[in-house]
């Protein structure tokens, strides 16, 4: 199948909204964002965004993550944004990559305070594909920062090794 195959992602079924749906993404990689073999990763999991299109996954920064003291290093947020639009797409077996991002930083982003992010799809333009994501702090839902970003399909033999690579229990 090729890159806008429209085989659906399997998910872990949660059993009530305390349990979300996680997508079953393969761990044996080495990706910054997800891959459970990059020690020095981020270490996301993803959820479907049951309300939308998109995912979510929760992020509480670590002490590597730090730029300034106590504030999480810019460079990382912009990641975990780009992460989480990316995986939006992938949830769908859309297999891009990110060809612009903007950022807008609104707030400082605290080490070891719970945030969550949320990534979703604006349009789809066939090949390119408008995405927009936010980060906002558990506590009280406050933005702390947000992302727009446009992404390219890959030619379909990439998507086909990619979806190979990153995705477990596919339907």
């Amino acid at each position: 199948m090729g890159g806008s195959g429209k085989r659906a992602m399997t998910v872990e079924m949660g059993e009530s909204e305390d349990r979300p749906e996680r997508l079953m993404i393969g761990a044996e990689h080495n990706c910054f964002g997800c891959g459970a073999l990059n020690t020095a990763g981020l270490g996301l999991q993803f959820f479907a965004d049951l309300g939308g299109n998109g995912v979510w996954t929760p992020f509480t920064p670590a002490p590597r993550f730090e730029g300034y003291t106590g504030v999480v290093h810019g460079g990382i947020v912009s990641a975990v944004l780009d992460e989480v639009m990316a995986w939006s797409l992938y949830r769908h077996e859309i297999w891009a990559v990110t060809a612009d991002l903007v950022v807008r930083f609104r707030h400082p982003v605290v080490v070891g305070e719970a945030t969550r992010a949320v990534g979703r799809t604006i349009a789809d333009r066939g090949r390119v594909l408008d995405l927009a994501a936010d980060l906002r702090r558990d506590g009280d839902g406050l933005l702390l920062a947000s992302a727009t970003a446009s992404f390219v399909r890959v030619p379909d033999e990439q998507a086909d090794a990619w979806r190979d690579r990153y995705l477990t229990g596919r339907t």
